[in-house]
């Protein structure tokens, strides 16, 4: 019968004793009878049906219910044998006397004692019975005590033996447990049963300690293993217990302790058997300490507490220590009382310092370690430690002062470096410190034997001092690269160093303090507020003779800045030749801005298959344009000319410093260098390395150098010392300002036009088309008149407009590239990476299909426009509420009414249209109310086709196509067969 809950129950624990897995419980529900007495009707209760009873139990019985459930046989079998199996089956295979299984029953023990203990610590205030044999779970009530009993243990020495027994008290009073009937429910620790009652003890006393006496009065020690027992057994039993003895001493001294710290050097494989045999990994915050050292090995660092005569490891868990001495035939047990307060003070001071003592031991990297102790040795010291190197080491380590002074003095072309470096009253030179820091040695080997090791900050402050210092020759001092400036400056900075240094070379960094240069008298434009400070820090650049890298936003002018720059050097009679580098479509861009900016200035085209390749020529010219393919291929006639200034625009073209084009241009040779370019770094902080290398060659060290000392810690660990300790050697030489920047120094839109250059393919299939197109329109307005000849004509210059964009357009055999498209993608690249947002617009959807495959095979996301897009107005709210969304491509016909895109500052006309209304229609899609940036547009033209006939036609009929031009067939209206003559030229 099931107990019921709306009569009267009591929930109770029964004890009952396994024939293999010893002292289980079980829990018990009990109906009360009417006198409010146990009943036998019962109900075993676990831990699934326990919420039924819910009125009858607290939240202690619903934990010791948990327990009780995880101790219960079928779950202990289910836990430590993964078969299937019935219960007399596996007892009969891990209890078998012969075969058993040892291991498995040491490890149910532990399992089970665990949970008796946690069963037993709860039980106080519960009700708990023996089960009787018969199943009756409250047969006998045992009492649970609340108080602990006392123990006291009892050595007899005589002529003879030693008596060994223990005395048991509970409340005062001596209880006669031997021979009684007790026993041990739990021996981890002590839980006895003695005339229904239940005792713990006092100090967590082992059960084992008590068993044997259970069944007789005491264990007799023979005198021939006296000794190893007083010293294995009554030694440790002293130190936890309250002993009685008699025919030997105990005597309980007292001392304050002395914290000793000793240190001794592991070679690798000791710090691997020691990390894994140790209770810790040898590190507070546990991960793996690396260290700049080659030499191997790491410092263990060992604390002990001096008592008197009497050392102490600092990991002993007891607050007693016992010392067994032996006069003649007698023995004397020191029991010395360790003040566990004074020690734990005691270690967190070290803990403090940042010496995490761990199991009375810690690890650290050899720098690390003596870095530690020089800092805080004689503070210890003072404090009462007693700190030193263990005597067993066989190598001296040097634990004085050591000290570092670098003097840095400004000289014409350089910096030189004086340096005194002391370890106690010896002196290293400059060059053994350096010699040790670039091989990353951390010892040093002084005249007296013993070795110093190097601080790790002087790794830290000083490495790319000694990376970048140069030998002088026979000097004792070192030499300093001048564009190398920064670095001395942070040394000042940081009061690393004592440096003399002229205010001007100081004000590079302080970008705003430059001087002010006159803008050129020749250059026929207007530099705007940020371009004249840009120019002008391309003078003190050329001052000084350092390269440098102009990096401002795609649009904001780096073109008119260097040619002011370049201008200015003509005019003050700094003669010579300068050779500007680029991507071969920007070299039409180049002349023309030349033209119109400096028009003094005389430019040469170093470009084409015919070019004439003696360079002696170009001494009568002051700037000279090639492309980055032509000076590949020319470089060994090219480095035979001295060039004022070698240029590259658009120079992450050599951020891999292995290509080939990288290894050319570093061929060349010139008084300056400068770069230009919107993204110095794209992919890998390698980039920057290539390109700072071209301008001012050994500025970031050797690459291996640099890849080690910069990009692996940036890259890998993120290291943000190392990123600010690289962004302070560039930052002189790097001018970037962004759009956001200098928006109140632009106008609300800024337009411009790119010329781009066919590739030699593009180039012949234009040709082809021209020559077939200009001979049938031609005949068909000989013929019929231009007005009846206009299909014919309208027919013709769409498809050499397609062509001017991609052959691709009009002949999908074609395989080959395109300059426009070149162009448009690095741009598109460009603007991306600067952070912009885009739209593309063309009247032509094949051409913005194309873009679409690069994207596409990019994954760059975008948002795409032509007639027949049907969700119109999510495409448009998608571009302008997602940041990751930078791009959008819009048809002609589709962008043309009703678009709201003010989250764009970047718009790029793929082709130009016959009514320049149109074109500002679409510009306008992203400069209206609620623009918040300034907008830059850049009109795409192929240089040399009717694109830019078409935009020259513009220009003159610019007032007829504001009023009358509105689609191409009213702009082909306009022609006359000399426009159309011209055009097809």
């Amino acid at each position: 019968m099931k107990v019921s809950i709306s009569k009267p129950f009591k929930l109770i624990y029964s004890l009952y004793a396994h024939e293999y897995l010893g002292y289980l419980f079980e829990s018990f529900v009990v109906q009360l009878d009417d006198a409010g007495q146990l009943s036998f009707l019962h109900q075993n209760i676990s831990y699934k049906n326990a919420a039924e009873f819910a009125s009858g139990l607290d939240e202690k019985d619903y934990e010791l219910i948990r327990i009780m459930d995880s101790m219960q046989q079928d779950v202990v079998i289910k836990q430590f044998w993964n078969k299937k199996v019935n219960p007399s089956e596996f007892f009969l295979k891990v209890y078998n006397q012969e075969k058993g299984n040892k291991p498995i029953q040491e490890e149910i023990e532990r399992y089970l004692e665990h949970r008796r203990a946690q069963v037993l610590e709860r039980m106080q205030g519960k009700l708990l019975f023996e089960m009787g044999n018969d199943g009756e779970p409250a047969w006998r009530q045992i009492q649970v005590m609340s108080q602990q009993a006392t123990v006291l243990f009892h050595f007899r020495r005589n002529e003879i033996s030693t008596h060994y027994f223990p005395t048991i008290k509970y409340g005062g009073q001596k209880l006669d447990f031997q021979r009684k009937g007790a026993y041990l429910i739990c021996k981890e620790p002590a839980w006895m049963v003695l005339n229904n009652r239940l005792y713990t003890f006092e100090q967590e006393v082992d059960g084992k300690k008590l068993q044997p006496f259970l069944h007789k009065q005491y264990i007799e020690v023979p005198r021939k293993v006296e000794d190893t027992y007083y010293r294995r057994f009554v030694a440790p039993l002293i130190s936890q217990f309250d002993v009685l003895a008699v025919g030997f001493q105990i005597k309980e001294e007292t001392y304050s302790p002395q914290p000793v710290l000793t240190f001794s050097e592991l070679a690798e494989a000791q710090t691997a058997e020691l990390l894994l045999y140790d209770g810790s990994n040898g590190h507070s915050n546990g991960e793996t300490v690396a260290t700049a050292s080659t030499n191997g090995g790491k410092i263990l660092f060992n604390l002990s507490f001096r008592y008197g005569t009497y050392l102490f490891k600092a990991d002993t868990n007891s607050d007693t220590s016992v010392r067994v001495e032996q006069l003649g035939s007698e023995y004397i047990f020191h029991k010395v009382k360790r003040h566990t307060s004074d020690e734990k003070r005691i270690l967190k001071l070290l803990r403090d310092t940042g010496l995490d003592i761990r199991h009375a031991r810690t690890m650290l990297p050899k720098q690390q370690a003596f870095s530690w102790l020089n800092t805080y040795r004689r503070q210890l010291e003072e404090l009462g430690f007693s700190v030193g190197q263990h005597e067993a080491d066989g190598k001296r380590y040097f634990l004085g002062e050591s000290s570092i002074h670098i003097e840095v003095r400004e000289n014409i072309d350089w910096f030189d470096i004086y340096a005194v470096i002391r370890f106690g009253p010896y002196e290293i030179t400059f060059q053994e410190l350096r010699r040790h820091i670039m091989r990353r040695q951390t010892e040093i080997k002084l005249p007296n034997g013993e070795v110093a090791v190097i601080p790790e900050q002087w790794f830290l402050d000083y490495s790319e001092l000694f990376a970048f210092a140069e030998d002088n020759r026979d000097q004792e001092n070192m030499l300093l690269r001048k564009h190398h400036l920064a670095l001395v400056q942070d040394l000042q900075n940081g009061n690393l160093a004592q440096v003399t240094m002229s205010r001007k070379l100081q004000m590079l960094r302080d970008f705003e303090e430059i001087e002010d240069h006159p803008v050129p008298q020749k250059f026929l434009g207007q530099l705007r507020p940020y371009q004249k400070a840009g120019y002008n820090w391309l003078q003190f650049l050329n001052k000084y003779g350092f390269g440098g890298c102009l990096a401002d936003d795609m649009g904001l002018g780096k073109t008119v800045q260097t040619l002011a720059m370049l201008q200015a050097q003509k005019e003050i009679g700094q003669e010579g030749t300068t050779l500007l580098v680029m991507p071969t479509s920007l070299i039409y861009n180049w002349e023309m801005e030349a033209k119109r900016f400096t028009p003094n200035l005389r430019v040469h085209l170093y470009t084409g298959t015919g070019r004439n390749k003696d360079v002696s020529r170009f001494k009568n010219y002051d700037l000279v344009l090639s492309s980055y393919g032509i000076v590949r291929l020319d470089i060994e006639e090219l480095q035979k000319f001295y060039f004022n200034y070698v240029i590259l625009d658009e120079s992450q073209a050599i951020k891999n410093p292995g290509s080939n084009i990288a290894k050319a241009v570093r061929e060349l040779k010139s008084r300056r260098r400068l770069i230009l370019t919107g993204t110095p770094l794209e992919n890998s902080t390698m980039d920057l390395w290539s390109q700072m290398h071209f301008i001012n060659p050994g500025l970031l060290g050797n690459q291996t150098f640099f890849r080690n000392e910069f990009l692996n810690p940036i890259e890998k660990k993120q290291d943000e010392t190392k990123t600010g300790k690289l962004y302070s050697i560039i930052k002189p030489f790097i001018l970037r300002r962004q759009k956001t920047q200098v928006a109140t120094e632009l106008p609300d839109k800024v337009e411009n036009i790119r010329y781009c250059s066919m590739t030699e393919e593009q180039a012949e299939k234009y040709e082809e088309a021209k020559n077939y197109y200009r001979s049938h329109i031609l005949d068909q307005i000989d013929l019929h008149g231009v007005k009846k000849s206009q299909f014919v004509l309208l027919q013709g210059l769409t498809k050499l407009r397609q062509i001017a964009n991609h052959p691709y357009m009009v002949d999908e055999a074609y395989k080959d590239g395109s300059g426009k498209m070149e162009e448009v993608l690095d741009m598109l690249q460009n603007a991306i990476s600067e952070g912009h947002k885009i739209l593309v617009f063309s009247q032509f959807v094949k051409h913005l299909n194309l873009v679409r495959k690069y994207l596409d095979a990019e994954k760059i996301a975008y948002a795409y426009l032509d007639g027949a897009t049907k969700d119109r107005q999510a495409e448009v709210e998608n571009f302008q509420n997602n940041p990751k969304l930078r791009i959008f491509l819009i048809s002609l016909k589709a962008g043309g009414v009703g678009l709201n895109l003010t989250k764009a500052d970047y718009v790029f006309l793929l082709d130009p249209w016959w009514n320049p209304a149109i074109e500002q229609q679409a510009i306008d899609r992203a400069h209206r109310i609620g623009q918040e940036n300034r907008v830059f547009t850049y009109k795409f033209i192929t240089k040399d086709t009717v694109e830019e006939k078409i935009l020259a036609l513009q220009q003159h009929k610019t007032s007829l196509a504001d009023n009358l031009i509105t689609t191409e067939e009213s702009f082909v209206k306009t022609l006359s067969k000399e426009d159309i003559d011209n055009i097809l030229a």
